[in-house]
């Protein structure tokens, strides 16, 4: 569980953080970017919702394993959780809003963090 828990939050933030250090610089560079972004971010989106599938499900099972739900720390993640998700659905119906992009990304590291804590 954990493995699986850990390589989906790799493919959400590392993600995050390979569009926007690497493909969107790039794509913007070429100078015909809003179809090309639109095409990458469709296809990561996709991969997203599996893996934020991949770790509901890990997350509840081992929060339930480790009788973890009273825990201070792990309400606080999953409240993190919850204003990221928004963050997402915000930026999905506002995407030129390029600041939305940068607090995703700060949320999710923070959510990380807090996971961490969680585990120790």
């Amino acid at each position: 569980m954990l493995w699986l828990h850990l390589l989906a939050m790799a493919f959400f933030v590392g993600g995050q953080l390979f569009l926007a250090a690497v493909a969107l610089p790039v794509l913007r560079a070429t100078g015909d970017d809003r179809r090309a972004i639109r095409a990458v971010a469709r296809r990561f989106g996709w991969g997203t919702l599996g893996a934020i599938g991949v770790l509901i499900v890990t997350g509840a099972a081992m929060a339930s394993h480790f009788d973890l739900w009273s825990d201070g720390v792990l309400q606080a993640k999953l409240a993190l959780v919850a204003v990221v998700a928004g963050l997402v659905v915000w930026h999905m119906r506002a995407p030129q809003n390029h600041a939305l992009e940068g607090l995703i990304f700060l949320g999710s590291l923070a959510v990380v963090f807090l996971g961490v804590r969680v585990g120790n």
